[in-house]
């Protein structure tokens, strides 16, 4: 079976299940240039286990529930379903992997998929068709802990697994709503500088700068306030391969602050 990359997708705004950008167009066309997965893993910035004492878990499911866990927007978004099947073995086999490196991780057989995973997974492969499962991000750990969860799934690459970490490479949600700039609207320069530093860092194969990309990079913190969105950044990273290797696929913004930059590794 041929070895899958593993991903970092931006997901920005769950509006881009329904409006037009640069992005959507590329997730849209993405599953097509990808060997066909017999399974997804999606670890997203909204599943977090600082926000359950610490308790990161899978989801187990056989049939995972579409959330919507966002407020304020058209009734067609909340009516969208991502009617996926689940894979509890996939989920159990996360649980053994982790275990084997000391990362407690508990199997969680009623959560469903949360918009980080069902949005971009609704436009790269809209038939809904391939078993999918979710892992948490524990926003309390730092990047190196994510990163060896990373790596502790890597095997998965080579039994058809696509990894994907689903965040956002800025995530500036209250310059976002006081700003309420158009959804073509030109990016800052706080912005551009930071995702330019951190493309940079990747085609220097730059692990150990990466890791620290929000107090190193220009404006770091402006990008970042809160660590949940780049978190997933770091578990795509880990379970590329060694040495590392990083392809930039896609970059772009959307409402100007949100950079929804796109990519594989090994």
């Amino acid at each position: 079976m041929r070895r899958l990359p593993s991903l970092f997708v931006s997901h920005g705004s769950p509006m881009m299940a329904l409006e037009p950008s640069p992005a959507r167009t590329f997730l849209a066309g993405l599953g097509a240039h990808l060997p066909r997965p017999r399974a997804i893993l999606m670890v997203s910035a909204h599943h977090d286990a600082a926000d359950r004492g610490g308790r990161a878990t899978v989801t187990a499911s056989p049939h995972p529930p579409t959330i919507h866990d966002f407020g304020g927007f058209p009734d067609e978004l909340f009516a969208m379903r991502y009617p996926a099947p689940g894979d509890p073995a996939l989920a159990a086999q996360v649980v053994d992997l982790l275990g084997a490196h000391g990362l407690t991780v508990t199997a969680d057989p009623e959560r469903g998929l949360d918009h980080g995973a069902w949005v971009p997974l609704s436009l790269t492969y809209p038939d809904a068709d391939i078993p999918v499962v979710q892992l948490s991000i524990a926003s309390n750990a730092p990047p190196e802990w994510h990163y060896a969860l990373g790596q502790a799934l890597a095997p998965l690459r080579d039994e058809g697994v696509l990894i994907v970490g689903s965040g956002s490479i800025t995530h500036n949600l209250r310059a976002l709503f006081s700003a309420r700039p158009a959804i073509d609207a030109p990016a800052p320069a706080w912005v551009t500088d930071f995702t330019d530093w951190v493309a940079e860092r990747m085609a220097a194969g730059a692990v150990d700068d990466l890791l620290h990309a929000v107090e190193l990079a220009p404006h770091g913190h402006d990008n970042h306030p809160t660590m949940d969105h780049i978190l997933p950044l770091f578990v795509a990273m880990g379970a590329g391969a060694t040495p590392f290797a990083a392809e930039r696929l896609h970059a772009s913004t959307t409402y100007g602050l949100l950079g929804m930059d796109v990519y594989s590794f090994g």
